[in-house]
């Protein structure tokens, strides 16, 4: 019987899951995957606790979450794959030396598509002894609005990610000011399943993980343009040198793990900016939430990147 993936978002900050598909790491680790795309995917956010999915790739804020609605919950993050934040602040102007002190007084266009960006970013507001409340923000845009609107002079400075960063720099309309990835660990992508799921497949989860590893030793030794030519064929919608523009970045700022360890630190980190936003009421730990177990298992091993 296959293991089901499924995937949460089509987003390019994904690009290791992509590269493991397209190279195969899977098949070559013997264990038989079922992709299921999110578009047109006949399965909802539920379809984990249904069984209807055995594993799904997404932030650790859906963990989190179910915890923080059920303390009964018993999802589980392993095999962690997105260690920092991807998403950056895009100005009109060049700031070199921008201090987040320099937000206020600028209207600010925050994410709306999803709540974790602007939850990690007022978090460093806050210890950087900011009030969130205070910044002239705007949240109820696009990120396709927003690029627009900061073209227009309608705002100063957005909060996006790739591709949408490098359209804005490489045409010379926008500058980086801040990347969220300068924080530090904080927990954003991780395979996700039922501690039931993990304890009945285990064996085939440490095959997966065993996958995205020597997946991830080929991604830190392969060159942007030789990851995009691999993964283009998922974004059907964006030209190679797109993909190579947002690959370059986000190798730029480490924002993929070279193990898939989740590490305490990037997990505290995502949590406290879910209570200091009050995202979430309380808190589920981290020894409830995160099994590195398999991630310890498949590193002692040392195997070898993935070769193509």
């Amino acid at each position: 019987m296959p293991i089901v993936l499924q995937e949460s978002s089509r987003y390019l900050f994904y690009a290791p899951f992509y590269s493991a598909l397209a190279l195969g790491a899977y098949q070559e680790e013997g264990v038989d995957v079922r992709f299921i795309c999110a578009d047109g995917s006949p399965y909802g956010r539920g379809a984990i606790l249904s069984g209807a999915v055995d594993v799904a790739w997404g932030g650790p804020s859906r963990v989190i979450s179910a915890y923080d609605n059920d303390p009964a919950s018993d999802l589980v993050c392993f095999c962690e794959v997105v260690t920092r934040d991807p998403f950056f602040l895009v100005g009109r102007e060049p700031r070199p030396g921008l201090s987040l002190r320099d937000l206020k007084g600028l209207r600010v266009a925050t994410v709306s598509e999803v709540p974790t960006p602007w939850l990690c970013l007022q978090e460093d507001l806050r210890r950087a002894e900011i009030d969130p409340a205070t910044l002239d923000r705007s949240s109820n845009h696009t990120m396709v609005e927003n690029v627009a609107r900061l073209k227009r002079g309608d705002v100063d400075v957005i909060q996006l990610f790739e591709p949408f960063v490098s359209e804005l720099v490489n045409c010379g309309r926008g500058h980086v000011w801040y990347a969220g990835a300068d924080r530090g660990p904080t927990s954003f992508t991780t395979f996700y399943t039922r501690r039931s799921t993990l304890e009945r497949r285990r064996d085939e989860f440490r095959s997966m993980v065993r996958a995205i590893y020597r997946t991830q030793k080929w991604i830190h030794a392969s060159e942007a343009d030789r990851i995009a030519r691999l993964i283009t064929g998922y974004f059907s919608d964006l030209s190679e040198a797109q993909v190579v523009s947002a690959v370059c970045r986000y190798k730029q700022f480490g924002i993929w793990g070279r193990d898939p360890r989740l590490p305490k630190a990037g997990f505290e980190r995502l949590r406290a900016s879910f209570i200091s936003g009050r995202f979430i009421t309380r808190g589920v730990t981290y020894e409830q939430a995160v099994d590195n177990s398999l991630v310890e298992e498949v590193i002692a091993e040392a195997p070898l990147a993935l070769v193509r």
